[in-house]
C-alpha cells in the first residue's frame, strides 16, 4: 500500500472515529438526566461519603498492628518496635477517624438528623477502637491456636497467619464487629464484604462470636447478622447459619429481631450443613454432620447425621466392551 492510499485510509478512519465520539455528549446528557429520577441511585451532593478504597487500606493498616512484623517489608525488632507501633497506630487513627466522620455525616444528612458533631465522634470512635486493639490481639491469638489445634495440616502459626482464608475473614470480622458494636454506620459492612469477596466467607459484623473460633477451608460459609456463636466452635466449608425464608412483610417486621441460630460452646458443624431460624439452638458439644438441614433446636451432646445412603458397587465393563469392539467376531489373531 503506497503512502497516498495509506493517508486516504487514515483520514477515513479518523472521520469515522470522530463520528462515534460526537455521540458522547448526548449520552452524557441522558446519564445526567437519570440522576433526576427517583428510581435510580446516585450520590450527587455536597457531602463526601466514605471511600471503599480507604476502608480497605484501614484494614491493611489494622492487620499490621494486630500482627506486627507479618505484613510489612521492613524488619521489626526490639530496637524499632516503639517507632513501628507509634507510626502505624497514628496513621491508623487518622485514616479511621476521617472515614468514621464521613460515615456519620452521611448518615445524619441522609436521615435529616440534627448535628451530632461528626468530626469529634469520628475521633472518639477511632480512639475507642485503638484502646481495644490489645484485647483484640489476644482474641485473635486464641483463634490462631484453635486453627492449629483443629487442623493437622497446619505446619505452624506463621502459616495460618499468612495463608488461612478462615483467619483472614475472622480477623476482618472482629475488626468490623468492634466498630459495629460502637455504632459506626456503613463501614463495618464494607469491611466484611471485602473479606467475603476475597475468601467466599460471608460474616455479618453484627454476629456475636466467642473465643477460639475456627473456620476450616471456609469457602461458602454464611453467618447471619443475629447469629450467636459460643466458644471453641469449629465450622467447615459451605456451612450456613441463616434465617428462614420470609415474605417482604415478614422481613420488615423482623428486621431488628433475632433471625439466625445460636451455636453453643464446643460445637462442630461439618461441610455444607444448614442451620436456620432465630429460635434454633445447637446445644453445647454437639456435632452436626455434613449436608444436614436443621430448622429446630438440638439438645447438648447430640450427634446429627444423615442416614447412610445406599451405595451400589458394580464391576467395570470397560475392558470387556473394548475387546468386543476390537474383535466383533469374538476371534483374536
Amino acid at each position: 500500500m503506497d503512502d497516498n492510499v495509506r493517508n486516504t485510509q487514515c483520514k477515513a478512519d479518523l472521520t469515522t472515529i470522530q463520528r462515534f465520539r460526537e455521540e458522547i455528549p448526548a449520552i452524557v446528557d441522558q446519564l445526567v438526566y437519570t440522576c433526576t429520577r427517583k428510581d435510580c441511585f446516585d450520590h450527587i451532593g455536597p457531602e463526601p461519603i466514605p471511600s471503599r478504597e480507604a476502608i480497605i487500606d484501614i484494614l491493611h493498616r489494622a492487620r499490621r498492628v494486630l500482627y506486627p512484623g507479618y505484613f510489612v517489608q521492613t524488619q521489626v525488632d526490639q530496637v524499632n518496635m516503639n517507632y513501628y507501633f507509634g507510626q502505624e497506630v497514628t496513621a491508623l487513627f487518622e485514616a479511621l477517624s476521617h472515614q468514621v466522620m464521613l460515615a456519620i455525616r452521611h448518615d445524619c444528612i441522609r436521615n435529616n438528623q440534627p448535628c451530632t458533631h461528626c468530626e469529634e465522634r469520628g475521633q472518639q470512635a477511632a480512639v475507642d477502637f485503638l484502646r481495644d486493639m490489645p484485647q483484640l490481639r489476644g482474641l485473635l491469638a486464641m483463634d490462631i491456636r484453635a486453627a492449629y489445634e483443629g487442623d493437622p495440616a497446619a505446619r505452624g502459626f506463621d502459616e495460618i497467619i499468612f495463608s488461612y482464608p478462615g483467619l483472614f475473614a475472622v480477623t476482618i470480622y472482629r475488626i468490623a464487629h468492634q466498630l459495629h458494636h460502637q455504632g459506626v454506620p456503613m463501614i463495618p459492612r464494607i469491611m466484611t464484604e471485602f473479606a467475603h469477596s476475597h475468601t467466599g466467607i460471608d460474616m455479618h459484623p453484627g454476629a456475636q462470636i466467642g473465643e477460639s473460633f475456627f473456620i476450616d477451608h471456609g469457602t461458602g460459609v454464611v453467618i447471619g447478622e443475629t447469629t450467636v456463636i459460643g466458644n471453641h466452635v469449629r465450622l467447615y466449608q459451605g456451612v450456613t447459619l441463616g434465617a428462614l425464608s420470609l415474605s417482604r412483610e415478614e422481613c420488615e417486621s423482623l428486621r431488628n429481631r433475632k433471625r439466625h441460630p445460636t451455636i453453643e460452646d464446643d460445637v462442630i458443624i461439618y461441610a455444607n450443613a444448614t442451620v436456620l431460624g432465630g429460635e434454633t439452638v445447637i446445644g453445647a458439644r454437639s456435632v452436626i454432620g455434613g449436608n444436614v438441614w436443621i430448622t429446630h433446636s438440638v439438645p447438648p451432646d447430640t450427634e446429627v447425621f444423615l442416614k447412610k445412603q445406599d451405595l451400589v458397587f458394580g464391576e467395570k465393563q470397560f475392558k470387556e466392551q473394548a475387546t468386543k469392539k476390537r474383535f466383533p467376531s469374538g476371534k483374536k489373531d
